[in-house]
């Protein structure tokens, strides 16, 4: 698929976030629709998958989230991608519903194979997925994605050692690096410092890239693949803002978890053409 159509697909997956949320008036709009272009790019374009879904991902690439509450992207690129239909995209955070607000496994919904309720524990998930394809000669790659707040939970440090110290390098994730999370700017909270020199202190091999460029985005997870089968991981940090594609809710905080009102969503509906139709 061309970067052209990659970007009008993401334009209809950002439909389908802020109706999702709205129709509930439940769940996190802002960092879903910074991770849009990333999502859309990985499933339509990067990700070697079969949606015709096998749990444990043999023979194809693997995607885990463990950003989970921005589970609005991820069901609709799944959704859009095959593989399930798009109608149930309006059971979202419903009872009963396969759609819940964290993506979980028990639901048995194609596409979710780690649960990510608890924030910082993908990165390890995704070590283990990849450990997984080394140990059985697998060629395909994991892939996973976390928040840059995620790495505030100790967990992920463990993993960082482990991945490198390992040889873990069929393995690329990517950190959306929005400098946000629902208390305020991560610097407030509880500063990152410099993930760059902190990655390659531990070893790994790191990358940049606009995450809301779709040109930038598709070459960098390329070049992340590129990279792979030589000794070490891959981190992508990716700058992304939050709430992009919808002027009012772009760059700050506050749209981390709430849902827009019905005028707000018609003035961000207005500002996404419809490219694939709604479901």
């Amino acid at each position: 698929m061309s970067t052209v159509n990659l970007t009008q697909t993401a334009s209809q997956v950002r439909r389908d976030i802020v109706r999702m949320v709205h129709a509930v008036q439940s769940g996190h709009p802002g960092g879903s629709l910074g991770c849009t272009d990333f999502l859309t790019a990985l499933y339509f374009k990067v990700l070697e998958h079969k949606p015709a879904f096998n749990m444990d991902g043999t023979d194809e690439d693997v995607f885990i989230l463990s950003n989970g509450h921005i589970s609005p992207v991820f069901y609709s690129v799944l959704a859009r991608s095959g593989y399930f239909d798009v109608k149930e995209l309006a059971t979202f955070r419903k009872i009963n519903s396969r759609l819940q607000g964290h993506p979980t496994t028990h639901e048995h919904l194609p596409g979710v194979r780690s649960a990510s309720g608890s924030l910082g524990q993908g990165m390890s998930v995704a070590i283990g997925v990849a450990l997984t394809k080394k140990l059985n000669n697998d060629k395909h790659l994991v892939f996973s994605l976390h928040g840059d707040g995620e790495l505030q939970e100790g967990q992920n440090w463990e993993a960082i050692m482990f991945a490198p110290h390992n040889k873990i390098d069929n393995l690329i994730i990517t950190i959306d690096y929005n400098g946000q999370q629902i208390d305020g700017p991560t610097a407030k909270v509880l500063n990152l410092e410099n993930l760059k020199a902190k990655f390659e202190a531990f070893n790994w091999t790191v990358l940049e890239m606009d995450g809301n460029d779709m040109d930038d985005v598709v070459a960098g997870l390329d070049k992340a693949k590129s990279l792979t089968g030589q000794g070490k991981p891959i981190c992508i940090l990716m700058k992304t803002i939050m709430g992009k594609g919808v002027d009012f809710m772009e760059g700050g905080h506050e749209w981390h978890g709430i849902a827009p009102n019905d005028e707000q969503l018609a003035k961000a509906l207005a500002q996404l053409p419809e490219t694939l139709g709604d479901y």
